[in-house]
């Protein structure tokens, strides 16, 4: 069994409001069920390269994004065989990230 393959349980759909800042999600973005993360709360994850709102996804785990100024990092999710770089990545995810001051470890898959 590959321990890269991980469920998302999406709850802020792509194209969905962010619940408490005026933001809009240009990815689909959840949480890992049953794994906890810094702040207590489930894994939060980034679900990169599909292009339609999805409420579940099963993917392979790319890459970390370790935030320094925060206590939780964020998992980086993609289809199977779709592979992101370093700075592909970080395009995608600065609606958020650019708020953090985060380095992103990509995994050997």
């Amino acid at each position: 069994m590959n321990k890269n393959i991980i469920k998302v349980t999406v709850d802020r759909p792509l194209g969905s409001k962010h619940p408490e800042y005026d933001m809009i999600y240009p990815v689909n973005y959840g949480y890992v069920e049953g794994i906890f993360a810094g702040d207590g709360e489930e894994q939060d994850a980034y679900i990169l390269g599909i292009d339609e709102p999805l409420s579940e996804f099963t993917g392979n785990l790319i890459a970390i994004v370790h935030r320094r100024n925060d206590n939780e990092d964020k998992w980086v999710v993609t289809p199977a065989g779709m592979n992101f770089n370093e700075d592909e990545i970080r395009n995608q995810l600065c609606f958020q990230e650019k708020y953090f001051d985060s380095t992103i470890e990509m995994l050997n898959i």
